[in-house]
């Protein structure tokens, strides 16, 4: 079995329940995500790609924010595919938003959606439980088209919480192989030099998340 498959069959096992409550439960603590999908600001028709899709509450949520724009997402994970196809639907979105089964670390978006770039692309919570992240970083960011924006929003180091939150924080994330990724800043801006742009990385809530965004000229 390959690193690849591998990583799909625990995605799957982890996600088989939790996709029916995912989104109840996520609400209270993927923090920043709502910040990440109101800075996306695509072109008007512009294409925005979100990596890690999972049930697709942000897809859903970036389509109306942006109407004038279509959405794409892919996911590792064919369970968590389901539930997103299923609620894209009873959002009746259908026609503006495609999805498709991919890897994070190894994608073409010609060939997934026949699109040959995207004006934007977005990781939410998803480097924090990719093994390659920082290849995922620099798949997304090799992803934009010209004048296109990479944004990420993950767990950070709760660098200015009490240690001991942080202590528990972490164990918890561990059961369900979630990884806050210490080095996000410094690949972020490996990613931009090699995209020939710029890197944004601002703490959110006393370092509880962090943001990050690659900009291409």
């Amino acid at each position: 079995m390959s690193d690849v498959q591998g990583h799909a069959g625990r995605m799957d096992s982890i996600y088989a329940t939790q996709r029916h409550f995912y989104d109840l439960t996520r609400k209270y603590y993927l923090l920043g995500r709502d910040r990440l999908i109101r800075h996306l600001m695509p072109p008007p028709q512009g294409t925005v790609l979100e990596v890690g899709c999972g049930t697709g509450r942000n897809l859903i949520v970036a389509a109306r924010a942006w109407p004038q724009a279509h959405c794409y997402g892919f996911d590792i994970s064919q369970a968590m595919l389901e539930t997103a196809r299923a609620n894209v639907a009873k959002a009746g979105l259908a026609h503006r938003i495609t999805l498709a089964q991919g890897d994070a670390t190894d994608f073409a978006p010609a060939a997934l959606f026949g699109v040959p770039a995207f004006d934007r692309v977005f990781m939410s919570y998803t480097l924090s439980m990719i093994p390659d992240w920082q290849g995922a970083i620099a798949a997304a960011a090799a992803a934009l088209a010209p004048g296109g924006q990479l944004h990420i929003v993950d767990f950070g180091q709760q660098e200015r919480l009490p240690r001991p939150f942080r202590t528990g924080l972490f164990a918890w994330l561990r059961k369900f192989d979630v990884t806050p990724r210490g080095d996000l800043a410094r690949f972020v801006e490996v990613a931009a030099q090699a995209a020939g742009g710029s890197a944004r990385f601002t703490p959110l809530y006393r370092g509880y998340a962090w943001a990050a965004e690659v900009r291409r000229p």
